[in-house]
């Protein structure tokens, strides 16, 4: 990326400093920023297509990261293609200073929306992604998927995908609602509960606190190996991570989710989209300050560039977490920012861009 691309994302932000200050507001959040929640579908482009059918390639999705301070993205997109083209640009992503971090969509077109947990054909389409991995190397992860109808999370599919992911220290991206969260997180539990741990602790009992568990087995029914058993990271962790898109889409009260967070320790909260995270001049609302800062370690950012439409607001997405991150303590708004989506995934500290 060009210079002046970077000049002109520090002029971006140091604007938005000088009018904080002029205006007696909060001063914006100026450090990195873990986009957790990123699409680059069909409709921003079809790779390898001319214009039209690729309004916004590469050059232009790096851009608008760059000059925004997104230092990493969970990559996420229908068909994976999209995914693909970001992990293998490593050139560009490297000279944007953006890391990638590839997870598998279950989806090759919009009608998967509301059949892949019944689909049986989905589980050979992660079956094969998990096999080739990415240009840049494996997945890291599985989503984003959605559950409009919280039943379906009882479904086979959603199963196997959850016992999957607890066996291969996948992180889960899913767009469902409380009841769902909680059943994601039974099949974890079921699936352990056949063992015991030492001691006489169920293994539901583990994963709800987090707990390590012994003994754990290699996979079973539709994701059964050539994968393997279970890698050590996922046995120490008591569980996958679930990472809730948009913290409850549809309103969940705060006090369900601060239940939901106190009961399973790896699920993380995704905020965008979320109603009534902000109040006047654009800062946290009351009660979502004080979950927060409740849980720093627990909550991640997102632009859900789900339509082409929020590609064109990604500034403004961007600016508008800064300006409420501003609001929190620095190292509550650092962690939130960058510190959380970097710690899940290992990424290291960003260092200047180049």
């Amino acid at each position: 990326m060009s210079g002046a691309l970077h000049a002109r994302g520090m002029w971006l932000l140091a604007g938005l400093w000088l009018w904080s200050a002029a205006t007696g507001a909060t001063q914006p959040y100026t450090g990195p920023l873990f986009d957790a929640h990123l699409h680059y579908n069909d409709e921003a482009c079809v790779h390898d297509a001319p214009a039209p059918g690729c309004p916004h390639p590469l050059s232009d999705v790096l851009d608008r990261m760059q000059r925004n301070g997104v230092r990493a993205i969970i990559a996420n997109s229908r068909p994976n293609d999209g995914t693909k083209a970001l992990a293998q640009a490593r050139q560009q992503t490297r000279a944007a200073g953006v890391t990638v971090v590839p997870f598998i969509r279950l989806y090759r077109d919009r009608a998967d929306y509301n059949n892949w947990f019944r689909d049986p054909s989905i589980a050979e389409l992660v079956r094969t992604e998990l096999a080739q991995g990415t240009p840049s190397g494996p997945y890291r992860g599985l989503g984003e998927f959605h559950l409009y109808d919280s039943a379906n999370a009882q479904g086979a599919i959603a199963r196997d995908l959850m016992v999957l992911a607890d066996r291969q220290n996948l992180a889960v991206l899913a767009h469902v609602d409380d009841l769902a969260v909680e059943q994601l997180m039974q099949h974890v539990m079921d699936a352990r509960q056949q063992q015991h741990t030492p001691g006489g602790a169920s293994n539901r009992e583990v994963v709800e606190r987090g707990g390590p568990e012994s003994g754990a087995g290699p996979p079973q029914g539709r994701f059964a190996p050539p994968w393997g058993a279970a890698t050590r990271e996922a046995v120490e962790r008591g569980g996958p991570v679930l990472i809730w898109a948009h913290t409850g889409i549809g309103g969940t009260p705060v006090a369900r989710v601060d239940e939901l967070m106190a009961r399973f320790p790896h699920l993380m909260g995704e905020l965008s989209y979320r109603p009534g995270l902000t109040c006047e001049n654009g800062q946290l609302c009351p009660d979502w300050r004080t979950l927060i800062l409740k849980y720093p370690d627990r909550f991640l950012i997102g632009s859900d560039t789900w339509i082409n439409q929020r590609w064109l607001y990604y500034d403004g997405l961007m600016q508008g977490y800064r300006t409420w991150l501003g609001g929190l303590p620095p190292e509550v708004a650092r962690a939130v920012g960058w510190d959380n989506g970097a710690r899940l995934f290992g990424l290291p500290e960003p260092g200047n861009r180049p």
